[in-house]
């Protein structure tokens, strides 16, 4: 299977958040629609928060502000879940990527 019409889950522990429908891939990102289940509200605070430090150019937080992300939350492909990832989450739309590769000192998420 290709990137495009992909479907990836967004997970938190075992509990499915969402998923993203793959719909365009610019390597390295891969953009699509977000559909959200209810636990996503929980969460939906840590993503609006990394969109307005990006939006406010505040990149000197942005490490701050996202790492309880991947702390907390897997992304899973269609082949499982992947090692490490960014990800950003606004309304709907999604877009991310990812790798198979941790650096070293660095969790799975």
């Amino acid at each position: 299977m290709t990137d495009e019409q992909a479907t990836w889950r967004v997970m938190r522990q075992s509990s499915l958040i969402g998923t993203i429908t793959v719909a365009e891939s610019d390597f390295p990102w891969l953009r699509g629609r977000f559909v959200a289940e209810p636990g996503f509200a929980e969460v939906k605070p840590w993503f609006d928060e990394v969109l307005a430090v990006m939006a406010a150019d505040d990149f000197e937080r942005f490490d701050a502000v996202y790492d309880r992300i991947p702390r907390v939350l897997t992304l899973v492909s269609p082949s499982g879940p992947v090692a490490d990832f960014l990800l950003h989450i606004d309304g709907d739309e999604a877009w991310f990527r990812w790798s198979d590769e941790v650096l070293e000192g660095q969790g799975a998420g």
